[in-house]
């Protein structure tokens, strides 16, 4: 079994996230590479060479300009014709890319995977159902594509070594890059910890109403954590859309999540319940979170969160 691990980059660098598909490709066994194309690969290829990968396949070409799947499939479909199985993490570039690569490659396609088997095959844990339920998957085809999700497979640790690296040329196109724009991206900036990343996350719901950066901006300072929100609090507008955790949000598995205000539906529990520890502040005391908590306090928000960080700051 073979396995190409493709690499997201960011403003030059490999994200953090990448390190989720390697762990993946060593999970599976045999040889693994890595391709990294964009702006900024052939620096960013050095970051990872003492990975263990047989190779890091490199390109800068100006194709890779625009972060955009019509521009990168091609190249990656050429590339993929070595391998057996075809990985990138479960973020936004990896949903947006990996379902058109497939449909180039004729390749099934496992989405949001969860953990991994190969015995005799590879067999893909998924959650059903809004994460409720968890089933295992085979892809039938003799090539299959993979995204991973980030919270379910710890990062890769370096192995020593040093992989070579070696340039690859750019395929032409997708026809239909030509009828896509590539505007701008809008990212926030924050001195905070990112989301996905993060080993503490400090979550807020929509009880929080316009205090929500007053009640929250302490603790997560105090704890050096990123600030997630429910679902209904972005739409209610007290926190911006790119904090959302849930299914149709961000899916995080921090060490520490701190729940306040949050009633635990369906959707956000989907996005959290694989966090190592958590803690939730809720009070009504028949909250859904408290059923995946930790540790609970049923109290007032507004009162217990300002108590919580007078005391962290004894």
């Amino acid at each position: 079994m073979s396995t190409l691990v493709i690499a997201e980059l960011a403003e030059g660098k490999v994200r953090k996230s990448t390190l989720s598909a390697i762990a993946f490709a060593k999970q599976v066994g045999g040889a693994f590479s890595i391709a990294v194309l964009g702006p900024g690969a052939k620096g960013a290829a050095a970051e990872i060479a003492g990975f263990g990968a047989q190779k890091i396949l490199v390109s800068e070409d100006a194709t890779f300009a625009q972060p955009l799947a019509e521009r990168y499939a091609p190249t990656l479909a050429q590339i993929a014709g070595a391998f057996d199985a075809i990985v990138v993490t479960a973020s936004s570039f990896g949903k947006d890319l990996a379902p058109r690569l497939a449909a180039k490659i004729g390749a099934g396609y496992a989405p949001d995977i969860s953990a991994v088997k190969n015995e005799g095959g590879l067999s893909f844990k998924r959650p059903m159902y809004a994460g409720n339920a968890y089933g295992w998957c085979k892809v039938t085809t003799p090539k299959c594509v993979v995204s991973v999700r980030q919270s379910e497979f710890s990062a890769a640790e370096p192995s020593g070594g040093s992989s070579p690296i070696e340039a690859v040329a750019a395929a032409p196109a997708d026809a239909a890059a030509s009828r896509v724009e590539f505007v701008k991206i809008e990212a926030a900036k924050s001195e905070r910890p990112d989301l996905g990343e993060a080993r503490v996350v400090v979550s807020g719901g929509r009880a929080l109403k316009e205090k929500f950066a007053e009640v929250l901006d302490p603790l997560a300072s105090l704890l050096g954590a990123a600030i997630g929100a429910s679902r209904a609090a972005c739409d209610a507008g007290y926190a911006p859309p790119e904090l959302q955790v849930g299914q149709t949000g961000r899916v995080v598995a921090p060490q520490l999540y701190v729940a306040i205000g949050i009633s635990g539906a369906i959707q956000h529990l989907a996005g959290m319940k694989g966090s190592k520890v958590i803690v939730a502040i809720n009070k009504d005391p028949e909250a859904p979170i408290f059923q995946v908590a930790d540790y609970g306090l049923v109290a007032d928000l507004f009162t217990a969160v300002p108590e919580l960080v007078a005391e962290l700051k004894k």
